[in-house]
C-alpha cells in the first residue's frame, strides 16, 4: 500500500550546518509513527519541511502518491497536514473559538459564524475526547488543555496527517495518559500521527512504527513491538547509554539549606505554599516530587528571591536569606538551573559566551576595577563550551542558534560552575534528548560527590528516584513526607502526589516522616 507521507532523498543546508543528508522517511495511513534523536539529530527540520515551515535544498515529497512541492505551511493544511509545535501558537488573550477559527473563519453574510464555529469544534472535542473549553480565555487554560484546543485546531482545518513535535515535554504524568488516549482515538478515526519525543518509554507505549535519526540521516526504523529502549538509545547516540544512572551512597554534611515554615502566595489558590518546612544537606540530593501546579514553581521562586514570603524564614548555610534579591542571594552562595531555560534562563539574543559568565562579570578575573577582561572572559567560556559539550562548539554565536539540549548546557554550565554552595536544580533534563539527560544527571552527581547541597525539582519521577537522597513529596502547596530514596518507588510517591500521606501510603497506621 502507498504511504500516506513519503519524503525521499531530502536536503537541507543552513549556513555552518548541512542539517539533513539525504534523508528518506515514510508514513503508513493510519499508524502512530514516533520519529526519536538527539537534539540537532535533524527531526524537526524535516517535519518543518513537510508541514511547509522551510524548504528543502534537494529531494521530493509525496501525499498520497503524488508529487507535491509545499511551498508553505497554508500548502500543507491544503494536503491535509497539521503540526502541533512544542512552543504553542496560540494567541493568550483570545478564547478557544478565536484561536482555532484564526484564518479559516466560516463567514454567513460577511460576519463571523461563531455559533457555527463553536458548534463544530464541540463535535470535534466530543468524536476524539479532546475536552476544551471553547469561550474561555487561552491564557485560562492549562498547558494540557492548550495542547488539546492546538490538536483541535488542526482537525478543524483538516489535517489527517497530525504531526506533535515534543508533546510530553511541558505535560504531568496524568496530563501525557490523557494525550495518549487522545492518539489513540486518532488512530481510531484513521488519523496518520507523526510523535516527536525524547521519552523512550512514551514512544515504545504509543508508537507502530520509530524511525531514529542522528547527525542528519535515519539511523534505522524498528516496529515498536521489536524495539528496546537501549536499542533505540544506541541508534540515537551511536554508542552504549546508561539510561538508569543511580546515584552512589554518599556521606551527608552538615545543612546547608534550611527552610522553616514558609508561606507564599502562588499563582493559584492550590498552589500557596503552606507553612513548608525542610533542610538540605552537603553532599545530599533532596528530590521534590509532586504534579505540576501544587508550588513547586513558587518553593524555588520563593528560594532564589523571584516570589516573596509571606510568613517564615530561610537560611543557607545560617545566614538568612528570606526576601533578599535575586542577586544577593546568589552572592550567598546559590545558584539556580530555572526551569524555563529560555524565559528565565538564557537571553537568546546573547552570544554563548555572554551567557555562560553573565552571573560571574562583576568578580574577578573577569572584571577589575569594574572593567570586563576579554581575554578571560573567552578563556572561560572556551573552557565551559568544551567541558559541557556544548555543540556546535563556537562560544561567539548567538544563543539562539542552539538546540534545546545546547541551550541547557549553556545553563547547566553556567550554574555548576559558580563556587555555590547550594545548586537548586528546576527540571533540569526537561525537553532535552538521552544524551543530554544522561550528561546532566552524571553532573549533578559529580556535584554532590564535591560536597555540594542540591535540591532537584522534577516531574520526572524516574530521575528523581535514581538521583535523590531524600524525597519530599508536595500536594496543594504542602510537602506531604519526606521520605529516604531507598523508601521510595513510583506507587508509593503516587499516592503521595494525589495527597496520600506516607504513613498510609505505605499501608501502615503510623509513621513518623521527617521534614
Amino acid at each position: 500500500m502507498e504511504p500516506i507521507v513519503k519524503m525521499t532523498g531530502i536536503v537541507k543546508q543552513f549556513p555552518n550546518v548541512l542539517a539533513l543528508k539525504g534523508v528518506d522517511f515514510s508514513v503508513e495511513k493510519g499508524e502512530v509513527h514516533s520519529l526519536v534523536g538527539e537534539n540537532g539529530a535533524g527531526k524537526s527540520t524535516l517535519m518543518n519541511i513537510l508541514y511547509g515551515v522551510l524548504q528543502p535544498d534537494l529531494g521530493e515529497i509525496y501525499v498520497r502518491g503524488q508529487k507535491q512541492v509545499i511551498h508553505s505551511v497554508r500548502d500543507a493544511m491544503h494536503l491535509g497536514i497539521g503540526m502541533v509545535h512544542q512552543e504553542f501558537m496560540l494567541a493568550p488573550s483570545m478564547t478557544v473559538v478565536e484561536n482555532i477559527i484564526l484564518g479559516f473563519e466560516p463567514n454567513r453574510r460577511s460576519v463571523v459564524d461563531y455559533d457555527a464555529a463553536a458548534e463544530k469544534i464541540r463535535a470535534l472535542s466530543e468524536e476524539y475526547g479532546l475536552a476544551i473549553r471553547p469561550e474561555s480565555r487561552i491564557i485560562d487554560n492549562s498547558v494540557g488543555e492548550a495542547q488539546r484546543v492546538e490538536i483541535i485546531k488542526a482537525l478543524y482545518r483538516g489535517a489527517e496527517v497530525l504531526i506533535l513535535d515534543e508533546p510530553t515535554a511541558v505535560l504531568t504524568p496524568q496530563e501525557t495518559e490523557d494525550l495518549f488516549k487522545v492518539i489513540r482515538s486518532l488512530k481510531e478515526h484513521g488519523k496518520t500521527v507523526i510523535f516527536i519525543s525524547h521519552k523512550l518509554q512514551e514512544v515504545l507505549a504509543i508508537s507502530d512504527r520509530i524511525t531514529v535519526m542522528r547527525d542528519g540521516r535515519v539511523q534505522g526504523t524498528l516496529l515498536a513491538s521489536e524495539a528496546t529502549k537501549e536499542k533505540i538509545a544506541t541508534l540515537m547516540v551511536g554508542r552504549e547509554v546508561f539510561l538508569n544512572i543511580k546515584a552512589p551512597e554518599g556521606k551527608r554534611g552538615g545543612v546547608v539549606l534550611d527552610v522553616q515554615g514558609v508561606s507564599a502566595r502562588g499563582r493559584r489558590r492550590l498552589s500557596d505554599l503552606k507553612n513548608v518546612s525542610f533542610q538540605v544537606h552537603a553532599g545530599e540530593i533532596l528530590g521534590i516530587a509532586g504534579v505540576d501546579g501544587n508550588g513547586q514553581s513558587e518553593l524555588v521562586e520563593v528560594l532564589t528571591g523571584l516570589r516573596r514570603v509571606d510568613q517564615g524564614d530561610i537560611f543557607v548555610s545560617g545566614t538568612k536569606i528570606t526576601n533578599l534579591p535575586p542577586g544577593e542571594i546568589r552572592e550567598r552562595g546559590v545558584s539556580h538551573i530555572p526551569e524555563d531555560r529560555n524565559r528565565s534562563g538564557l537571553c537568546a539574543e546573547l552570544t554563548v559566551a555572554e551567557n555562560l559568565v553573565a552571573t560571574k562579570l562583576k568578580r574577578p578575573p573577569l572584571s577589575k576595577n569594574g572593567v570586563i577582561r576579554g581575554q578571560a572572559v573567552r578563556e572561560l567560556a572556551s573552557r565551559l563550551v568544551e567541558e559541557y559539550d556544548i555543540r556546535p562548539g563556537d562560544y561567539r554565536i548567538p544563543t539562539r542558534n542552539l538546540s534545546g539540549g545546547n541551550r541547557q548546557k549553556v545553563v547547566v554550565a553556567r550554574e555548576v560552575s559558580e563556587d555555590a554552595q547550594l545548586l537548586i536544580a528546576a527540571h533540569p533534563t526537561r525537553g532535552v534528548d538521552i544524551g543530554s539527560i544522561e550528561f546532566i544527571r552524571s553532573i549533578l552527581i559529580a556535584q554532590r560527590e564535591e560536597g555540594k547541597a542540591i535540591l532537584l525539582v522534577s516531574a520526572d519521577l524516574e530521575e528523581v528516584l535514581s538521583l535523590s537522597d531524600r524525597i519530599a513529596v508536595m500536594y496543594e502547596g504542602r510537602i506531604v513526607g519526606i521520605l529516604p530514596a531507598s523508601e521510595a518507588n513510583e506507587q508509593v510517591l503516587g499516592l503521595m502526589m494525589a495527597g496520600g500521606e506516607y504513613a498510609k501510603a505505605q499501608g501502615e497506621e503510623e509513621k513518623v516522616v521527617e521534614a
